[in-house]
């Protein structure tokens, strides 16, 4: 198990006070990691940190915008000099805006671009250059299913999702000579606060994705630790440019049908 001991190790996680992002952090913490969150919201970072520290993780917060490259700079130094580097990155932080294309404004499309895409770079810009002067590190972009897929009302999303996929591999390609690991996870569809109102017997688009889902069910946020705590880890020192995708088996059917067993 020492392949996937985080201990002594510090892992800073955008956007880690809710949700998802929340979940890969607590595996990381539990695996023995020292937790440092960013968020921009201070009631949700107050209430992050309560978790943490009830759970017993040793955690930090920090509160600034991930596409400010200055803003970040300026974070990403003063981490660095209180935790003493970083060497785990993980850029979560992301947001999505459900309009048609042919109304959605640019406007929007910029913004989503801005945080699910430019900031991961931005970030990843930032701390590879004291992962390269240590010559090693891990950076785990969380993609997404639309890292490959279409979808109605989400065009700004998926396209950001679909550069990040690429960016990883961009990125991979350049730093693993400095024994840095660039790799992503796509999630697939989780149950959490935000689809816990469509995740009632009767809705369409709950039947669906269970329908949809080989494994027949809404992913837990819980089941994207171990793909955390792998990317993180020596368990993945010779991985590089791959996406993870956790989704249940949705990428790897076409489905099925309603009265199929």
């Amino acid at each position: 198990m020492e392949l996937f001991s985080l201990k002594n190790k510090n892992a800073l996680i955008t956007g880690g006070t809710h949700g998802l992002g929340m979940a890969m952090a607590e595996a990381l913490a539990i695996a023995g990691a020292k937790l440092l969150i960013t968020g921009t919201t201070p009631q949700k970072m107050e209430d992050a940190l309560a978790y943490y520290h009830s759970k017993g993780y040793d955690a930090k917060g920090y509160l600034f915008d991930v596409t400010d490259e200055n803003e970040a700079a300026k974070y990403v130094d003063l981490i660095t000099e209180e935790a003493g580097g970083i060497h785990i990155l993980v850029n979560n932080a992301g947001i999505i805006k459900r309009e048609p294309a042919i109304s959605m404004s640019v406007t929007d499309f910029r913004r989503v671009i801005d945080v699910d895409l430019v900031g991961p770079f931005v970030m990843s810009q930032l701390v590879a250059k004291q992962m390269i002067e240590r010559n090693e590190g891990k950076i785990i972009n969380i993609c997404s299913m639309m890292s490959e897929l279409g979808r109605n009302s989400v065009s700004a999303y998926a396209a950001a999702k679909g550069g990040l996929k690429m960016l990883t591999r961009n990125l991979a390609t350049e730093w693993a000579k400095h024994n840095i690991q660039v790799n992503g996870i796509g999630p697939g569809y989780f149950a959490t606060s935000q689809t816990e109102p469509i995740r009632v017997d009767g809705n369409p688009f709950n039947e669906f994705i269970i329908s949809r889902t080989p494994a027949g069910r809404w992913g837990n946020p819980e089941d994207l630790g171990g793909a955390a705590v792998f990317l993180a880890s020596a368990a993945s020192n010779f991985v590089n440019g791959q996406i993870i995708y956790v989704d249940g088996g949705i990428l790897a059917t076409i489905g099925k049908p309603s009265n199929e067993d």
